[in-house]
């Protein structure tokens, strides 16, 4: 198994596993969830922490490097800081980096730095806190943001703060967010609004991140570009001048970054998805629960591997949607 590579057939090196653990969250954002309630995965659908970790291995042996887990919200999974620690744990992995809503995040981030996480990357994308309940469903915004203040002051670095660009919702806002990075040591993330599954948001006319880049830029002065260090996901680093954290675009749609994508995702179900704005996949969990060897599952993701697209089919204004939801599938 050492001797096989994650190599696809347009020579792209997959080194980085995003990991769903569970498809629930507390918080019901409109661009996630849909109007009417959608149906949770039975608890025996989603994989065990003891399954995912033997996935995790695999993958390593494959040339995994780099694991973020998600959900869902991850937090809300019972278990999860032993997971954590359990996952920091295995020989090969060189980054390991957690997604989280900062709903249950100010009272647990010992837990989570002692189970070797230091990377967090928390959603937000509103600064006001009438605004923040429109958008999640739930008036929590006080506690993100004391739960960022006290994950700074405990030194987890880099903060990234993921911002949704949500035309007529919070594109007034755009350079308030951007302007905390003059005050704070945060990695501001503006990411272009994808439409995956069914959610609360229409079919309006998207913000894309030129133009967020263009509305920034105009109020708060010109971007200096930031080289990307060997860990750092598809964003567009840049900082204003005089500042001591950063601003990111993640041009998912406008200028898509498929021909260095280096990902693969396991869904909370055992679906390993090649990419993300596809509904294609490899199931790992009927196999695995089957019974099947490990050099069995490392063939399933090698299979994975060759049906990578070269590209993803959601161009800027094209009506296709990818049918999964972006809860199961982590982001």
């Amino acid at each position: 198994m050492a001797a096989l590579k994650l190599i696809d057939p347009y020579n792209r090196h997959l080194n980085y596993l995003r990991i769903s653990i569970t498809d629930r969250c507390n918080l019901k954002c409109i661009y996630c969830v849909p109007r009417h309630l959608i149906p949770r995965l039975p608890h025996t659908e989603i994989l065990k922490y003891e399954e995912i970790l033997r996935i995790v291995r695999i993958g390593v042996k494959l040339g995994i490097t780099k694991i973020r887990v998600t959900g869902g919200e991850p937090l809300v999974r019972k278990g999860v800081y032993e997971f954590l620690h359990r996952l920091s744990l295995i020989e090969g992995l060189t980054d390991l980096s957690l997604t989280t809503n900062g709903v249950t995040l100010k009272d647990n981030l010992g837990k989570i730095k002692a189970a070797g996480i230091r990377r967090i990357n928390i959603s937000l994308d509103t600064l006001n806190r009438k605004k923040y309940e429109q958008i999640t469903g739930v008036d929590l915004f006080d506690r993100i943001w004391q739960g960022i203040e006290k994950a700074m002051e405990m030194g987890f670095h880099p903060i990234k703060l993921n911002v949704v660009a949500l035309n007529g919702i919070n594109d007034d806002e755009l350079t308030d967010m951007a302007r905390l990075s003059f005050d704070y040591p945060l990695h501001i993330r503006f990411i272009e609004y994808m439409p995956i599954g069914e959610s609360q948001m229409g079919n309006g006319p998207l913000l894309l991140a030129p133009e967020i880049k263009k509305r920034i830029c105009s109020a708060l002065g010109q971007l200096i570009a930031v080289r990307n260090s060997v860990n750092d996901g598809p964003a567009q680093r840049y900082r204003f001048e005089g500042a001591i954290g950063e601003v990111g675009f993640i041009h998912a749609l406008s200028h898509h970054f498929c021909d260095r994508c280096n990902r693969l995702r396991l869904t909370a179900s055992g679906q390993l998805r090649p990419c993300l704005l596809s509904d294609r996949h490899e199931d790992l969990k009927g196999p695995l629960r089957n019974g099947c060897s490990d050099e069995q599952l490392a063939e399933i993701f090698l299979k994975a591997v060759r049906h990578k697209p070269s590209d993803h089919n959601l161009a800027a204004g094209n009506s296709l949607r990818v049918n999964g939801r972006m809860s199961a599938i982590g982001g």
